[in-house]
């Protein structure tokens, strides 16, 4: 299978030929060149360097630190760390780059390189494609005095620290609530890092599934609602007032009812952006293929609401743009330029449990303030690129519809819309449709399913 390269990470699963996939070789060629082309930006580069839980990143860590310090680059270690804490080790630091060997959602036998600047961002395209030409002229200097490697110090502190210590963030009221949360932290990193938070807010009352950072995941990591039944099991069994759940870099975050129904993922940006708002008036920006309850919050505030390309650079790069106080991807991610610009699990989930402390600690009455749409996907394998005239063929459906090719192709209508996208993270073609009711959605899936399958034979 060929490596996945975009700005969310050069990914890959790490068995089979070099060149392919995410071998050890890969990973020396691909982090070697990042290391030159830093060396062409700083005189003297100093970088983050950390992992999620999978076992897989054990073994890769050593070989990247041992790569750049052979080039002369000076390694803070991380160790087992999240996306969004070593995102803001970069500047707290004062690093010229970041790299943390995740592959986020996907499955357990994939991982990732995903590349960080010195602001603890994505690099753009244009530095990945200079990146790549490198690794066709790697040349290593003499490693006689070999760059030093250090332990990164206090990172998780720091996160949490600045996290728990903004004035909008509800610690008093979340202390006296009395909250019973369960965490699903699919043994990786959360399993050390939302349990940190939570005791940071004062929520004494926690049960923790899947607790142990082994990296052996225990369902498929994306928290998806068929994905966590435990977790929806034992929220009803403990009578939890909710269910975290996160991924295993710790960037997305859901949440289970206390009935066991998921709350929705597409609803953790939904309560975030509604409670900044609340707070600070100012632009919104979602990905293309988020739910419209986002725009409807905008709306209610008064406040412009902006689309973007589905990845957390291309919403930076939009937030950026219109100054948006609150943004992010309806998968869960919240991005929160108070903190910094990445998506951030343990933000999202300290701003969603403060509108759940002004809520009373009801998450039932929380979700009955915003509607409900019905939001599907699916997903189709390809096995070989695109047709040229494949998105062309759609485009005879629109039919009325504002139509959008910023990324892939994007129908709306007054009520619904249909978004179709080659995903930046695997081998296949996304197709998420949202309507006002189940029946409505469930129609225009199967409607677009067969499109799309006449499209591609």
């Amino acid at each position: 299978m060929a490596l996945v390269i975009s700005a969310s990470g050069i990914r890959g699963t790490v068995e089979g030929p070099p060149g392919q996939n995410l071998t050890p070789l890969d990973v020396v060629e691909w982090v070697a060149a990042w290391g030159l082309w830093l060396r062409t930006q700083y005189e003297r580069p100093a970088v983050v360097v950390g992992q999620d839980a999978r076992p897989s990143g054990a073994l890769l860590r050593p070989i990247a630190i041992q790569t750049l310090r052979a080039l002369g680059i000076r390694v803070w270690d991380a160790g087992l760390t999240t996306t969004p804490t070593l995102a803001m080790g970069v500047p707290f630091l004062q690093a010229q780059g970041g790299l943390i060997l995740t592959a986020s959602h996907n499955p357990a036998g994939w991982n990732a390189l995903k590349l960080l600047n010195a602001e603890g961002e994505f690099l753009p395209p244009t530095a990945l494609t200079e990146i790549q030409s490198l690794r066709a002229s790697l040349h290593f200097p003499s490693t006689d005095h070999p760059a030093p490697v250090e332990e990164a110090p206090h990172l998780l502190e720091y996160h949490l620290r600045s996290i728990v210590s903004h004035p909008w963030i509800q610690r008093e009221a979340l202390e006296k609530t009395g909250l019973r949360l369960v965490v699903d932290a699919i043994n990786s990193s959360g399993a050390i890092f939302v349990p940190a938070l939570l005791e940071a807010l004062g929520i004494r009352d926690v049960y923790v599934l899947n607790g142990e950072p082994t990296g052996h995941f225990a369902h498929p990591p994306e928290p998806l609602p068929e994905n966590l039944t435990a977790l929806a099991e034992a929220v009803r069994e403990k009578k939890a007032h909710l269910g975290i759940a996160v991924d295993p870099d710790v960037d997305r975050v859901a949440f289970i009812l206390p009935d066991g129904r998921p709350f929705g993922e597409e609803y953790t940006l939904v309560v975030a952006a509604d409670y900044v708002l609340h707070r600070q008036k100012g632009p919104v920006v979602a990905n293309q293929s988020t739910t419209q309850a986002v725009a409807w919050v905008a709306q209610k505030h008064g406040v412009p609401f902006h689309e973007s390309p589905v990845g957390e650079y291309h919403v930076v790069q939009t937030m950026k743009a219109v100054n948006a106080v609150i943004g992010g991807e309806g998968n869960g991610g919240v991005i929160w330029p108070a903190l910094h610009y990445g998506r951030d699990a343990l933000a999202g989930l300290a701003l969603f449990l403060s509108a759940l402390a002004e809520a009373g600690g009801d998450a039932h009455q929380l979700r009955s303030q915003y509607p409900t749409f019905a939001l599907y996907k699916a997903r189709f394998p390809l096995e070989k690129p695109l047709p040229p005239d494949f998105l062309e063929k759609l485009e005879r459906y629109a039919n009325g519809a504002v139509l959008s090719r910023a990324d892939g192709l994007k129908l709306r209508w007054s009520d619904h819309w249909v978004h179709l996208r080659p995903s930046g993270t695997e081998p296949l073609l996304r197709l998420i449709v949202e309507a006002p009711t189940p029946h409505q959605a469930e129609a225009l899936l199967a409607e677009w399913t067969e499109r799309i399958q006449a499209a591609l034979s």
